[in-house]
């Protein structure tokens, strides 16, 4: 595959590409659809916030939680799985269902749980079980449409929840942020767009220095979630290995185990998450971190996050990302869309029946 001459057409069969350029857009209309939105006054005097989800419909909140945890008043707790801590209970805790198809079995046993201990509650999705099931109790239903793989509505899974937030008054009005973000995906969309050639694209000339190599991603603070994006990223469009860390707890462990075995160190290209509003401790250990990486063999790049706010500084690495694992998938001469592992497990669990 060329990245500058070959028609990605025929590898992106279900049109991938369209979506990541459309993520701009998401946001702004995400954040025009929950300025419509009508919530019960008291669910903004509750006392913890609970998001389910899985996956691509799991991260919207992972971002969130990031984001606002240094301002927001109530703690807010990501849940990924079948079952709820058993401080999830009760009107003074908000737990909020979100899962694009509206069918993720996980996120309908935990919140199934959720509804039986008498929480508030509200559902995030584009219909499904889930969908029918708010709309049966009379529960608060955010429904979007936007017809695309989980994990490319991204503008919707987060910035539905940010908006959210805001309306209740846990955090504050995120407009102007979120206008700058949208700036800056434009302005960096620009830079690696596919008809942008690969000598002045990073997206593609980072794509061409990753293949045949593992994809190893570090983040700190509020951009740990977005390293996991990314790693989620390279596994479902690039159909390629990729794992993530956090600084500073990787330099209590990780950085031990640089050396061995030789031959993955060989393979591995460490990709270290930077923004200015880490705290200076921590662009010191980053600093460090990449000087032992150098003094081990192990290639590593550092990113910078392009804007000023938080969230601006998250979505421009995301989308940059978005690109990044496309022409990967491009190199790997995949399709980026359908991940036919997870449909195959997902008929394989179907087969052994519902859970007891």
């Amino acid at each position: 595959m060329n990245l500058d001459t070959d028609d990605f057409t025929a590898l992106d069969a279900e049109g991938m590409l369209p979506r990541i350029g459309e993520l701009p857009q998401q946001c702004r209309s995400a954040w025009e659809l929950t300025q419509r939105l009508s919530l019960p006054r008291d669910y903004g005097e509750v006392q913890h916030v609970v998001l389910l989800g899985m996956g691509g419909s799991a991260i919207g909140g992972a971002l969130l939680q990031g984001l606002v945890a240094g301002e927001c008043r109530v703690p807010v707790t990501v849940v990924r799985g079948y079952s709820l801590p058993e401080f999830v209970r009760g009107p003074e805790t908000l737990v909020v269902a979100c899962s694009y198809s509206g069918n993720t079995e996980e996120t309908l046993t935990s919140f199934g749980q959720a509804l039986e201990r008498g929480v508030a509650a509200a559902v995030v999705t584009t219909g499904g079980k889930l969908g029918a099931l708010a709309q049966e109790r009379g529960i608060p239903l955010v429904r979007f449409e936007y017809r695309a793989q989980p994990r490319a509505a991204l503008g919707y899974s987060f910035v539905l929840l940010l908006g959210m937030f805001s309306r209740l008054g846990l955090i504050r009005d995120y407009a102007p942020d979120l206008e700058e973000a949208i700036r800056v995906m434009e302005a960096w969309q620009a830079e690696i767009a596919p008809e942008v050639p690969t000598e002045r694209n990073a997206a593609k000339s980072l794509a061409m220095r990753l293949t045949d190599r593992l994809p190893v991603v570090y983040g700190a603070g509020f951009l740990a979630a977005v390293a996991n994006r990314w790693k989620t990223q390279f596994n479902e469009n690039s159909k390629h290995w990729s794992f993530f860390e956090v600084l500073p707890e990787l330099n209590h462990n990780a950085v031990v185990g640089f050396g061995m075995p030789p031959s993955v160190r060989e393979r591995v290209l460490v990709l270290m998450l930077r923004s200015s509003h880490d705290h200076p401790r921590v662009q010191v250990r980053w600093d460090v971190t990449a000087e032992l990486l150098r003094r081990e063999g192990v290639a590593g790049e550092t990113v910078w996050a392009r804007g000023e706010s938080p969230l601006a500084q998250m979505l421009s690495l995301i989308h940059f990302n978005d690109y990044l694992s496309f022409y990967l998938a491009m190199l790997n001469e995949v399709d980026p869309s359908p991940v036919e592992t997870i449909a195959y497990l997902k008929q394989r669990l179907a087969e052994a029946g519902d859970e007891e």
